[in-house]
């Protein structure tokens, strides 16, 4: 107990406890008083013009409206933060203010440790809500641990972005997957190519198989015309002469680009076959002689040695 306390006693009427206690009590009304008014003064301004001046950053630079939104949220948790130790330092809580700050500071460094993949997903979903490699509805790829993977997007979000496979199947893949690989994203332009290697036989006319391919793309309804699709001679197989034909769509997404091509394909074999163009596949041809011994007589020969 305090030295003075002892020295005094207890009050035992409410004039003894005024004298005894009345310095000390208005003086902490006074502190608690001054750091309300300070806090209520400061925290509205604070908050106003960081938050006012942090969106407008943002949507100068270009951000989505989803980072432009979390920003303003961000801004104003550092005004009352602010304004909380603003209005201590004013009241006269340094003491307990340094002691706020040190914890607070043990408690952020075990927390970034804590949560490293989080904000790393978080980070990078700001990059892709900003740079915008993709949007909701695109198709796209990206390489992952077993291979390619392919999706529809749904949703952005700042930690994970949702897709639905070809497969009707909905996939939640890291942001930070998506921002450390390349993506590949074949409708973000306005039309797509849409290649395929028709093999044909070495006996085969290329300039008979040329015009057909052609003649075909022309009647594929989503095929456009410009740039007229066109076909090169790319490569001499073992077994077949490979000829590339390209072509575009408009208004690309994942379904059209496969009904198009499957469409095409098919109504060059289909033309082939009418044609008499043969379309070979690999196969191994074996020469030589095969020589079969007469059980009976090995087993004589084994017998006489």
């Amino acid at each position: 107990m305090h030295p003075t306390v002892l020295q005094q006693g207890l009050p035992t009427t409410p004039q003894q406890f005024v004298n005894q206690y009345g310095d000390a009590i208005v003086s902490a009304a006074t502190t608690v008083v001054l750091f309300v008014v300070a806090f209520v003064v400061i925290y509205p301004v604070a908050k106003f013009v960081l938050t006012r001046v942090t969106k407008r950053a943002l949507e100068v630079r270009g951000f989505d409206g989803t980072v432009v939104g979390l920003g303003g949220r961000i801004a104003g948790a550092l005004a009352l933060f602010a304004a909380l130790a603003l209005a201590a330092t004013i009241a006269g809580f340094g003491t307990v203010l340094a002691a706020f700050a040190t914890l607070a500071g043990a408690l952020a460094l075990a927390l970034g440790f804590a949560a490293q993949d989080l904000i790393g997903n978080f980070v990078a979903g700001v990059f892709i809500l900003r740079d915008k490699p993709f949007q909701t509805g695109d198709w796209i790829e990206w390489p992952s641990g077993d291979g390619t993977k392919s999706g529809v997007v749904q949703e952005i979000r700042l930690r994970v972005t949702k897709l639905e496979t070809f497969d009707n199947e909905l996939i939640t893949v890291p942001n930070s997957e998506l921002a450390d690989n390349a993506v590949t994203n074949p409708v973000a332009n306005d039309r797509l190519r849409v290649p395929f290697t028709f093999g044909i036989g070495y006996d085969d006319d290329i300039e008979q198989a040329k015009k057909i391919i052609l003649q075909e793309a022309a009647t594929v309804e989503n095929i456009k015309g410009e740039p007229e699709p066109d076909v090169i001679l790319t490569e001499l197989g073992d077994s077949a002469v490979g000829l590339t034909a390209r072509a575009h769509i408009d208004d690309p997404s994942r379904g059209k680009y496969v009904h198009t091509l499957s469409a095409w394909v098919q109504a060059v074999k289909e033309r082939f076959d009418d044609e008499g163009i043969d379309m070979p596949y690999p196969y191994t041809e074996l020469t030589g002689a095969v020589a079969v011994d007469d059980p009976i007589e090995v087993n004589r020969a084994s017998a006489d040695d």
